[in-house]
């Protein structure tokens, strides 16, 4: 067993926070293409900045590229009552590749503005299986299946 000691002046712990926090970062994960914004004031914005149309209301659509374990949410807006007061998720938790963020109201302002979502958690491959096409019968038809090689056996059962 090594012993360490270490006075926190130029040492190596062999972890760097800021690495960690990068590996949990879902911004990468998420399908930037897609990603949609429901009652903004201008069409497009919710990939950057966003803010809300005739109400407070918000609602963005975020798909992701594979399956996420959401562990965090952070969001950030100006320090007034344009700040969202309620956040809905809507979501299956099993495995995650869709999220719905629902900002219903702010903290008394006309509208609601939104300057960041940041998202934290794991992520892993989806497993996406195409469809299969099969054909069924409900009575099957022996002449359909003849096994030729079955027909030259010669030994008779008893």
């Amino acid at each position: 067993m090594s012993n360490h000691h270490c006075n926190h002046h130029n040492c190596d712990h062999g972890s760097n926070d800021e690495e960690i926090g990068l590996q949990y970062n879902l911004f990468e994960r998420i399908d930037t293409e897609n990603l949609e914004c429901l009652n903004e004031s201008v069409e497009g914005s919710g990939k950057t900045y966003v803010e809300s149309d005739a109400d407070e209301e918000l609602l963005f659509n975020i798909p992701f590229n594979g399956n996420v374990k959401l562990k965090g949410i952070k969001i950030l807006s100006e320090d007034s009552d344009s700040h969202p007061s309620v956040l809905r998720l809507i979501v299956t938790f099993s495995s995650v590749t869709h999220l719905t963020m629902h900002f219903p109201s702010n903290f008394g302002a006309e509208n609601t503005k939104i300057y960041y979502i940041g998202l934290r958690g794991e992520w892993s491959q989806a497993h996406r299986h195409g469809v299969t096409i099969c054909t069924y019968e409900a009575r099957p038809n022996l002449e359909d299946h003849k096994l030729k090689h079955l027909d030259s056996v010669s030994k008779s059962i008893e």
